[in-house]
């Protein structure tokens, strides 16, 4: 009986493990992860922490038990420690009593996924100092509010985890601070979008410093000297009884490069369309992975749940004898910040200018829906189009409820390949509980129309 072999659960391990079962009925599966849960809703650990997630219970997608009756042995608290792809072996560890055995594949999917990135400044061991990526640092933070009630929080990092922290933290009655290194929150949109978030933010009285960077987690002065209580940075002191540490992840690629797997961008393991590594018989998927960016054909590194799972599904179907393949992403991404809403897709101008493109730009100033109806409030849609020709390369939206959604126009667009030409006359929806007789998608994209 072949076996396959998967390491890392969540979303792209998980996703392979079934999509593999689906395709063979009668082939050994092994999933191996460090972690005691399996299969869980990362993506909502901020309303998790909020409370808009009551219980634990609601994050969890699929348990040890639901995968047994599926013919997937699931190995809780098992760390893959090393590859072997000679002898086609994996050594795994048992994290909590250290014992070790070897396990032979057939087929292995790599699913290790990030771990964030931490600045390298002392006290990041204090009490009261996070990150937040595992259901159990979700966990931890909520217990923690619970039990010492912090009054300040200073959240390291603008992405868009920081700033969805910014809203779990805003609503438990908390006062914010935001530090970011980069000139700019959101560093992956336009200055000029980001602008808007930031003067939202602000105007919700949330402290926000960018180009700026942390020196040191302290404990404040005749307080408990284990627990956090001040945030140097380059120009401030800021006072703060939680930190959450919150400036990207780095893939878990150690692993794969010990056993001679090929590295891409950012350190990520290279994969092909069919999630294939260097390795024969060797996959990989999810936030450990690379993939390819549709629009400027670079590889990238771009981890996100929806990619995750997408990728496990082919990296499942290929080692288990199918056929599938991943052609890449666009690079779409939305959060949600109190009553903001951000999203973007394709290249932004910094991207455009790396790259050598030639770009124009139109941006705009609408109403999610018609201002004679209720809950109507401001969106701004900024689109990049190449130049000459008008080939769509990229979208962002800033926006009250009811915005970010739209970015799935250009999404959907950025993926097909069109011209802004060929999007003018859209036959978008109109209903006035929905959008403006003519939405501000279609507002954004005509105003390319002078230039054709």
């Amino acid at each position: 009986m072949r076996h396959l072999v998967v390491i890392g659960g969540v979303a792209a391990g998980t996703s392979a493990a079934a999509k593999a079962r689906r395709v063979d009925a009668g082939l050994k599966i092994s999933l191996f992860t460090q972690e005691g849960r399996v299969s869980y809703g990362s993506c909502g650990l901020p309303y998790f922490i909020a409370g808009q997630i009551a219980e634990e219970r609601q994050l969890i997608a699929r348990t040890v038990e639901v995968f047994a009756q599926q013919g997937i042995e699931v190995h809780l608290y098992q760390r893959a420690e090393e590859i072997d792809p000679t002898r086609r072996l994996v050594r795994v560890v048992d994290v909590r009593e250290g014992a070790q055995r070897e396990v032979g594949y057939d087929a292995l999917v790599i699913a290790t996924g990030a771990s964030p990135v931490l600045p390298p400044v002392p006290g990041r061991e204090l009490a009261g100092v996070f990150t937040l990526r595992t259901l159990d640092d979700g966990l931890a933070i909520r217990r923690y509010l619970q039990e010492q009630s912090p009054q300040r929080a200073v959240i390291v990092g603008a992405g868009y985890i920081g700033l969805e922290m910014v809203e779990a933290f805003h609503q438990r009655g908390m006062s914010v601070t935001v530090v970011e290194m980069a000139p700019q929150v959101l560093p992956n949109m336009d200055a000029d979008m980001a602008a808007l978030v930031q003067e939202y933010l602000e105007g919700r009285e949330v402290r926000v410093l960018t180009a700026e960077r942390v020196l040191a987690l302290e404990p404040a002065a005749g307080q408990a000297a284990d627990r956090v209580g001040l945030v140097r940075t380059e120009r401030h002191e800021l006072p703060a009884e939680l930190v959450l540490l919150s400036a990207g992840v780095r893939p878990n690629a150690a692993l794969a490069a010990r056993a001679g797997v090929a590295l891409g961008a950012a350190g990520a393991i290279r994969v092909n369309q069919r999630m294939e590594t260097n390795l024969p018989n060797v996959y990989a998927a999810g936030d450990c992975a690379t993939t390819v960016h549709l629009v400027s054909g670079e590889e990238v590194y771009l981890p996100m749940g929806t990619t995750a799972n997408k990728q496990g599904r082919v990296a499942g179907a290929n080692a288990a004898g199918g056929e599938a393949s991943f052609p890449g992403v666009v690079g779409t991404g939305i959060a949600r910040i109190l009553e903001m809403e951000v999203a973007r897709t394709g290249l932004c101008e910094r991207e455009c200018k790396a790259l050598g493109i030639d770009y124009r730009t139109r941006t705009i100033r609408s109403r999610t829906v018609p201002g004679y109806f209720p809950g109507s409030g401001r969106i701004h849609v900024k689109v990049l189009a190449e130049h000459p020709g008008g080939r769509l390369l990229g979208a962002q939206i800033v926006g009250r409820a009811g915005s970010a959604k739209r970015i799935d126009v250009f999404a959907t667009a950025l993926t097909l390949g069109a011209a802004v030409g060929r999007l003018w006359d859209a036959d978008l929806a109109y209903a006035p509980p929905f959008s403006p007789v003519f939405d501000p998608v279609l507002l954004a994209l005509n105003a390319f129309r002078r230039e054709a």
